[in-house]
């Protein structure tokens, strides 16, 4: 669908539920917040699925639209969600609509809004909310800045474009705070959090001459900083500060001796595509994927993946 059909489809069904990804980031979180406030501006009745994995940052922002004990849905509608394997622990059902811009994205819905050329799902809302109710609330303005600007890395990132860049001053017009919401999710970080992010510097290892940067992130590291779930945000970014390399790899211990991979790159290097191999996706510059195997073991399969991708 495009933006007027799916605007369509939304004012044709009613009793929605929100659906985000787990290990929810801004973009699935806020995103799916700002459609939820435009769906009852519009008069319907729709809410949030109460992912419990929200960290504290994001929580206050969501937990306004959760859904309350006994909510039965008509509709669900998926946010920011690539594949039926990416969505929210406890969650479980059929998704009819999709709303994402993956260029990975599984089309595991029946009906679907995606585009792949935002750099956030918040840009494919944005223009979704204005469809569907002809203005954005400063409220609404203030989600979509969240969304944009975390995926975007505070507009440091490679997917930040002209098109980004214009949707976040169209936000700044409509109200957006980009001042204390700049402070809140890109400034200010925990003593925990700084603790952390120096045993992950100390974790570094450099391969192929520099090109390949791997950081790991083991229990072991968060009892020693006394680190949290909420700490943990956007971890991926630190080990992409390393100059001259192309590709940064963060790996981080998962329950039952499994790894989650986080892989970032340049545009020369296609990092949805090794973390396909793992059964994951993403973007070309920004993947992820689990990998059943301890950090030191995935370590060992991702490089040597990787060397296949630089032959």
């Amino acid at each position: 669908m495009n933006v007027s059909e799916c605007a369509a489809f939304l004012r044709a069904h009613d009793r929605y539920l929100l659906v985000t990804h787990r290990n929810p980031d801004g973009d699935t979180v806020a995103s799916a917040s700002a459609l939820c406030s435009a769906l009852r501006r519009a008069g319907k009745t729709a809410f949030l699925f109460p992912n419990g994995q929200i960290i504290a940052k994001l929580r206050p922002f969501a937990e306004p639209y959760f859904a309350p004990a006994g909510y039965e849905p008509a509709c669900r509608v998926s946010v920011d969600v690539a594949t039926e394997k990416m969505f929210a622990d406890g969650f479980a059902g059929t998704v009819e609509l999709c709303i994402d811009h993956h260029p990975s994205n599984s089309h595991f819905a029946p009906h679907e809004l995606i585009d792949p050329e935002r750099a956030a799902s918040g840009e494919i809302v944005l223009a979704l909310i204005r469809a569907l109710c002809g203005s954005v609330t400063k409220e609404e303005a203030d989600l979509l800045y969240i969304a944009l600007s975390t995926d975007c890395g505070c507009f440091q990132y490679a997917n930040t474009d002209a098109h980004a860049l214009r949707t976040a001053a169209e936000l700044l017009e409509l109200g957006a705070s980009n001042g204390p919401l700049n402070q809140l999710f890109f400034r200010r970080v925990s003593p925990a959090r700084l603790k952390l992010e120096g045993l992950v510097y100390d974790s570094l290892r450099f391969y192929r001459g520099g090109e390949i940067v791997v950081a790991l992130v083991t229990d072991a590291m968060l009892a020693e900083a006394g680190a949290t779930e909420d700490d943990l945000d956007d971890l991926a970014g630190l080990p992409g500060r390393a100059e001259g390399h192309r590709v940064s790899i963060l790996i981080r211990d998962y329950p039952g001796g499994a790894s989650k991979v986080s892989v970032r790159s340049g545009p020369d290097f296609d990092s949805c595509a090794l973390c396909a191999v793992f059964g994951g996706g993403g973007h070309k510059m920004a993947a992820g994927c689990n990998i059943p195997a301890p950090p030191a073991e995935a370590a060992r399969l991702l490089l040597a993946e990787a060397d296949r991708f630089f032959s």
